[in-house]
């Protein structure tokens, strides 16, 4: 891994999967959690070869920061700030981080602070059109929910 970022919009990217999240946020908010610990702190076995489109365990950002809005906030408890190099409560890698107010502004906030700071290569994962406009005025790159969840989703 190197000094890389990930920002992931969790409404946007929960909200790519019909799964049922509308009935509990909270819950919703504490699988994608899970998920993206278990990706931070590495499986213990073997992870599949990594494709074209999906980055191997040796591409995996040094820090991914999720973002939590609304009632998806009561799910993980917030854990430091970005790039704090702080870990308190969180797995290795994992930032969670409670916005309060709108998401977006949030996402974009910590982004900018994150090209800023020069922390390598900057993608916020998200669907939002608007947002992934202005995430690209401050210099981050964008990915779409569909490609972190077939990560997610990859046998490791």
């Amino acid at each position: 891994m190197d000094e890389r970022t990930w920002i992931v919009d969790a409404a946007n990217v929960i909200g790519a999967r019909p799964d049922g999240w509308w009935r509990d946020r909270a819950a919703a908010a504490a699988r994608l959690h899970g998920r993206l610990s278990a990706l931070c702190q590495g499986a213990s076995t073997p992870r599949a070869a990594a494709s074209e489109d999906l980055p191997a365990r040796e591409d995996l950002p040094a820090e991914v920061i999720l973002v939590l809005e609304g009632a998806a906030r009561a799910g993980v408890a917030a854990s430091g700030r970005p790039g704090a190099g702080e870990p308190g409560n969180r797995p290795a890698g994992l930032v969670v981080v409670h916005a309060p107010a709108a998401g977006d502004d949030t996402i974009v906030a910590a982004a900018a602070a994150a090209v800023q700071q020069g922390r390598g290569a900057v993608v916020v994962i998200t669907a939002d059109r608007a947002l992934r406009a202005r995430v690209h005025a401050v210099g981050a790159a964008t990915a779409g929910p569909g490609w972190l969840w077939a990560l997610l989703d990859r046998p490791r």
